[in-house]
């Protein structure tokens, strides 16, 4: 059998809880409101919505204390963010933000790095 998973912390009780208010209240600014604030609300909503189910499926995905450490160790999503933001740089060839795609390249590159060899280093 395996162990139960740990209860959830009240910071990520409360995460959850600020990110679910802010899509829901940012939704009704972007019906409420008249023209180009509306349309920033609802990015808003949209923004808060997709972090919060980023939130839970990396809470749920990842129990207990130290996500980040764990996260940051995962190699294959460190190899996929690197993949991304190579494509991303390859994609924007002469652009105005090509420099922010090198530089998020570069990082994926050196978060990977870290990945392969802390995962190699502790032999897990």
């Amino acid at each position: 059998m395996s162990e139960p998973r740990p209860p959830w912390s009240a910071r990520r009780r409360r995460l959850l809880l600020w990110l679910a208010a802010g899509a829901v209240l940012a939704g009704l600014g972007a019906v409420g409101l008249p023209g180009e604030l509306g349309v920033t609300a609802a990015f808003l909503a949209a923004l808060c919505a997709f972090l919060f189910v980023v939130a839970l499926v990396v809470f749920i995905t990842v129990p207990g204390p130290d996500t980040l450490g764990t996260l940051l160790r995962t190699s294959p999503l460190a190899g996929a963010v690197l993949v991304v933001a190579v494509l991303l740089v390859l994609a924007n060839p002469a652009g105005s933000l090509r420099w922010l795609w090198v530089v998020a390249a570069l990082a994926a590159a050196a978060w990977t790095a870290f990945a392969v060899w802390d995962t190699r280093r502790t032999g897990g």
